[in-house]
């Protein structure tokens, strides 16, 4: 087990010093309460938005991993199974509307276009990245799960994830 140093650790939410707080490089690890969502549940929650629907999940603060679980085997110690990040780009289009609505922190992988990134600076976001490839062990990282919406879209279903110890580093 390796020691983590108290100012590679954020609990979420984040708040503006502690988003203030995080350089580029480095690795950095996340603890609390994160939000899977990928390209048709940001779908359906930028619909709700426009409909002025309730949402399934209260956007101020959200930290949103963009991730499908794989289904738990049962035999395994951890939550969930395979939890690797998808690529951010996809969900671009969706992406500064939920910055609007309150998001404060991303999580995925790869490149952000500049309309998005404009909206994290503007928005005082933050965008993380983590290690494609290491769903396996990113799921160690979760401690539990629950359904939140969306059911039918199986793994991209909306879950809400209590995380330990995630490891992210800052990319915008």
């Amino acid at each position: 087990m390796i020691e983590i140093p108290d100012d590679r650790k954020l609990v979420l939410p984040l708040d503006d010093a502690a988003i203030d707080s995080v350089g580029f490089g480095g690795i950095y690890y996340l603890s609390g309460y994160v939000y899977t969502a990928r390209d048709q549940a940001h779908k359906r929650i930028c619909q709700s938005l426009e409909r002025g629907d309730a949402l399934p999940f209260d956007l101020k603060g959200a930290c949103i991993y963009y991730a499908g679980p794989t289904p738990r085997n049962p035999a395994s110690p951890f939550a969930f199974g395979s939890v690797g990040p998808t690529t951010s780009l996809r969900m671009d289009v969706w992406t500064p509307a939920l910055l609007d609505m309150g998001v404060r922190v991303l999580i995925g992988k790869g490149q952000r276009n500049e309309e998005v990134r404009k909206s994290i600076a503007k928005n005082h976001a933050i965008y993380f990245s983590t290690v494609g490839g290491a769903g396996a062990y990113l799921s160690s990282c979760i401690k539990s799960a629950e359904l939140v919406a969306y059911e039918d879209l199986g793994c991209e279903a909306v879950y809400r994830l209590f995380v330990e110890n995630f490891p992210v580093f800052r990319s915008i």
